[in-house]
């Protein structure tokens, strides 16, 4: 068991409130939201009123998690403490200073929970918990077991759930011995792999317009610096007709870091307010989806990252990043070469 020293000062902000927010980032995905669902068990079990908050709709595929519905996008207007999780970055809780409710969280105790590498930005926060692990599921399972926490069924279900997404299937390089045994343990008390896994792979079914959808879209991938750089944009009109369906960026991400010798594929998402936002996987060894990411104010994990920026004209930002993707594959390179 990992021990983390905030352990204590967590456990006892979380005593002292009846009322906690739960609050995800502008990009949700499965971990952030297994993450906080299972707080919600979790904390909901200790005798807490738990709301859960993002201030963007959630992807359809991550509805098929049992609890997805009640997420809000309504901050409360009554809560004692609030838990950030999967981000410590303030850049991606935009949507909390548009409504205004980063002021009223501010004002109360705020704890992260977050397992990026990367530089913590939300400095409103009185608590930080941030430490390198495979998925935020994983540090709130040894939060558990520090402070004693009661895990029922559908609380462990979920923080497997979060592990196995962002470890994909604990293959990843930062899956650790201790993510392997966490799994482990959590079989061990009744969790079903089987079933997890089934339920997933029912979010992977497509509509069949979907499919000549991603044809089109394969055709237009582009690829940079001897094919070791793949990138595809994503025009607004596609993304406001197709993205109820699926996120187009997630349709061919995965197509595009199989081509041989592509080393980090991106996708762009071109808003026609003039924001950009990107999607960033890297390939084994080639980890500087991260730091790539880091460079636009975005974070993220060294194989999966992201970033939004606004008012750049769309080819510039572009060009930027091929070029520092570029750098930092040429700086692996040298750093292998020693």
């Amino acid at each position: 068991m990992t021990n983390y020293p905030e352990a204590a000062e967590a456990g006892d902000i979380i005593s002292s409130a009846k009322n906690i927010v739960v609050v995800q980032a502008d990009n949700p995905d499965t971990d952030s939201l297994a993450s906080s669902l299972a707080l919600e068990h979790i904390l909901g079990d200790a005798g807490k009123e738990v709301t859960l908050y993002c201030g963007v709709e959630l992807p359809s595929y991550l509805k098929y998690l049992p609890g997805a519905d009640r997420v809000t996008s309504e901050f409360p207007s009554k809560f004692d403490a609030g838990i950030i999780v999967d981000t410590a970055s303030e850049t991606l809780l935009e949507q909390l200073a548009k409504s205004g409710a980063r002021a009223w969280l501010a004002a109360k105790p705020v704890i992260v929970i977050d397992h990026h590498n990367t530089r913590p930005t939300i400095d409103f926060a009185k608590l930080m918990i941030s430490h390198p692990a495979v998925a935020t599921g994983e540090v709130i399972y040894e939060l558990a077991q520090q402070l004693g926490w009661s895990l029922n069924v559908q609380a462990r279900e979920l923080l497997a759930v979060s592990i196995l997404s962002d470890s994909l299937g604990l293959t990843t390089e930062d899956t650790t011995a201790r993510s392997i045994h966490i799994i482990a343990e959590l079989v061990d008390s009744g969790v079903s792999l089987a079933k997890i896994e089934n339920a997933r792979r029912e979010t992977m079914k497509r509509e069949p317009e979907l499919i000549a959808y991603k044809g089109r879209l394969l055709e237009r991938v582009q690829f940079h610096d001897n094919n070791r750089i793949a990138t595809i944009p994503i025009p607004w009109e596609e993304i406001e007709k197709y993205s109820p369906l699926y996120n187009p960026s997630m349709l061919v991400i995965e197509d595009m870091r199989l081509a041989r010798g592509t080393d980090v594929a991106i996708a762009f998402k071109v808003y026609d307010s003039g924001r950009v936002t990107a999607k960033i996987r890297a390939n084994y060894k080639k980890g500087i989806a991260g730091k790539l990411a880091e460079h636009f104010g975005g974070g993220g994990h060294a194989y999966a990252a992201g970033f939004k920026i606004d008012g750049r004209p769309f080819d510039e930002l572009k060009a930027e990043c091929i070029k520092i993707a570029s750098e930092l594959l040429d700086e692996l390179k040298k750093d292998e070469a020693v």
